[in-house]
């Protein structure tokens, strides 16, 4: 008996499913397939902040060799608590509040004053200051700031731009303040950090697009610019350093924290696979406006400044009322008759906080301190 002979059957194929259905398939208008990235996908880099905190170190590591080489115990005699710091120990509070050395040391360290960067034409003191501090309340107020804001920046914007802006703006703030104020020295990061609160406006205004809560940003942003430029106007504290390194900082952000189109970053660092439009520029119209007027004000701006300050100009004799922005009367204190002090033996240098003369006096009475305050009164009015 043979086989019996049958009809081959159709295989028959299942295919089975996962039990979800297979996600859509959009294509673009070249027919390429498009997806959104996924929700980790960040297009700006962040950066670890390793600058700012050396720059923090840099400046309590000089303040202390600053102390050591005050040696107020044994330059003076007279300190504040000598017994248990030694020669680190604090000149007295009548000669500096702020609980540091004496205003030669700072001189002799790099402060800055008008004499010795226009006459003696040391200009290296414009940057040298600013890594300088009167004393512990100082450095600590403004480190803690600089941490505060410095680390948020570096973070989004890396070393390299906001180690330029902290130091052009502390240039800046000390150029403002040398044409001001001529007599007096001055030290401190406070131009640098009012360059970082002004670039932190700038960068806001010149990436606005990219910003969810840009009234709240912009409000809160003002509002501590304002309440730190207001403490400027008591006595001793130097506003023009302040606005000075504020302008600064505010017209180099719209040239150095420029950010490109979001569409242009999402287009050139998708992961493989998905596909986004490009925009048809990497910037926008109004960004390239205020960066090339930004570059045209501070190029113009610290030649001006620096052939001026060179030059030996008075700010003041140009501006009769730029002395309100260092000090405004109030009935807690009066400027018109206060003046600051730089005296060595009988040789006496006096400028009016009220009016911003000054002048060179040699004291020839026993009672030195009346008779400075009768050229303070001469001076001022």
């Amino acid at each position: 008996m043979g086989r019996p002979h049958t009809e081959s059957s159709p295989e028959l194929k299942i295919k089975v499913h996962n039990g979800h259905p297979p996600p859509p398939q959009h294509r673009s208008r070249q027919g390429r397939p498009s997806r959104p990235p996924p929700p980790a996908f960040e297009p700006f880099k962040k950066w670890f902040p390793w600058l700012v905190p050396v720059i923090v170190m840099a400046n309590i590591v000089l303040f202390i060799l600053t102390m050591y080489y005050n040696d107020c115990p044994h330059e003076s005699g007279r300190c504040l608590y000598a017994d248990t710091l030694g020669r680190f120990a604090f000149q007295r509070t009548r000669e500096n509040p702020l609980f540091g050395p004496s205003a030669k040391t700072l001189l002799k360290m790099g402060a800055m004053q008008w004499s010795a960067v226009v006459e003696r034409k040391e200009v290296w003191r414009l940057v040298s200051c600013m890594w300088l501090h009167a004393g512990v309340i100082h450095i600590v107020s403004n480190m803690v700031s600089l941490l505060f804001v410095g680390i948020r920046l570096e973070q989004e914007f890396g070393f390299v731009r906001i180690g330029l802006l902290y130091v052009i703006s502390g240039i800046g703030g000390s150029m403002l303040s040398c044409l001001f104020i001529r007599n007096t020295i001055s030290v401190g990061a406070s131009g640098a950090l009012f360059g970082l609160l002004g670039c932190m406006l700038s960068e806001l205004l010149t990436n606005w697009t990219i910003y969810a809560n840009k009234c709240g940003a912009l409000l809160s942003l003002v509002s501590i610019i304002l309440i730190n430029i207001a403490v400027g106007i008591l006595p001793h504290v130097d506003n023009f350093a302040h606005l000075g390194g504020f302008l600064t900082g505010f017209f180099l952000g719209f040239v150095i924290l420029i950010r490109p189109q979001f569409g242009w970053v999402n287009h050139k660092t998708a992961p493989p696979g998905y596909y986004a439009a490009k925009p048809k520029s990497k910037y926008k119209k109004y960004q390239l406006v205020l960066l090339m007027l930004s570059m045209f004000v501070l190029i113009s701006g610290f030649t001006g400044g620096l052939v001026s300050l060179l030059g030996g100009v008075n700010g003041n004799d140009h501006c009769s009322f730029c002395h309100y922005l260092s000090c405004v009367s109030t009935p807690l204190w009066k400027c018109d008759d206060q003046c600051s002090a730089m005296q060595e033996g009988n040789q006496v240098i006096l400028q009016c906080l009220g009016n911003g003369r000054s002048g060179n006096y040699t004291l020839t009475s026993q009672d030195r301190s009346s008779e400075v305050a009768q050229l303070c009164s001469s001076l001022c009015h």
